[in-house]
């Protein structure tokens, strides 16, 4: 039978490193904004992107090659030299950022507070797929076309709790798939999500805007365009993937 299940708070992350994902494809949304960002950067040109959970091992990776780049956040700021030892990232979290000209042909090493650490909790998972809206169509044709017998898409969070940009997205992802899983167990966590956004969709940006992180970007006026930018619906055409080598690259063109 097949399985639909939605993780809404980074409380899960721990649980799934003993869980058994062997036959499950996961999908991982930070739509503000680590996913939306890995998204942008791939389709302006970047080869592949390593997440890792801390700045230490940005910081060891950026040693290893010092042609990387080196993006992330903490507090939803660009990480500097204070929290560094001595070195500002090369990048933020803003999708914005992640330019042609400032990523073409470069791996970027990204660490963020949450959306980098949900990546590495799924990826002993079959398949992990980085989730937006800005592919949203595209990752739900390829979850059509290999059928998995198990979904799980996880919401990354803010800090310890659940984010309500995340579960829009989960939601929205939810409805797209539902006729293939809908006869099958699905959980109480993926009907409350695709029931948050059958009642928002209509009104989606000034929904995910009330949500703790959009008040907090838009509250920021060099990072407020970031909320109407990672709720683009559908402008990429490729979808893209946590490899077993534990990069994130463009898997599949649309």
């Amino acid at each position: 039978m097949k399985t639909l299940d939605v993780l809404f708070t980074p409380a899960d992350f721990a649980a799934l490193s003993r869980r058994n994902l062997d036959d499950t494809l996961c999908v991982v949304f930070d739509v503000f904004r680590a996913t939306s960002s890995m998204v942008a950067a791939l389709a302006n040109g970047a080869p592949a992107i390593i997440p890792v959970a801390e700045i230490p091992e940005a910081l060891v990776l950026r040693r290893q090659d010092p042609g990387v780049l080196l993006a992330g956040e903490r507090d939803g700021v660009r990480i500097r030299a204070g929290l560094t030892g001595g070195q500002d990232f090369d990048l933020g979290n803003s999708p914005r950022e992640f330019t042609r000209e400032a990523v073409s042909g470069k791996t970027i090493v990204m660490t963020t507070t949450n959306g980098t650490r949900a990546l590495r909790a799924c990826a002993h998972a079959r398949e992990v797929l980085i989730g937006s809206f800005l592919n949203l169509k595209a990752i739900a044709d390829k979850i059509a076309q290999d059928r998995p017998q198990n979904l799980l898409i996880v919401c990354s969070g803010t800090f310890d709790q659940a984010a309500y940009e995340d579960a829009l997205a989960s939601g929205a992802l939810c409805e797209l798939v539902w006729q293939d899983f809908a006869a099958g167990d699905v959980s109480d966590s993926a009907l409350m999500a695709r029931r948050l956004f059958q009642q928002a969709q209509s009104e989606l940006p000034e929904a995910a805007s009330q949500s703790r992180n959009g008040r907090r970007l838009l509250g920021r006026p060099e990072l407020r365009e970031d909320v109407a930018f990672c709720l683009r619906r559908d402008i990429f055409a490729f979808v893209a993937g946590l490899g077993p080598d534990a990069k994130v690259r463009m898997i599949r063109n649309g």
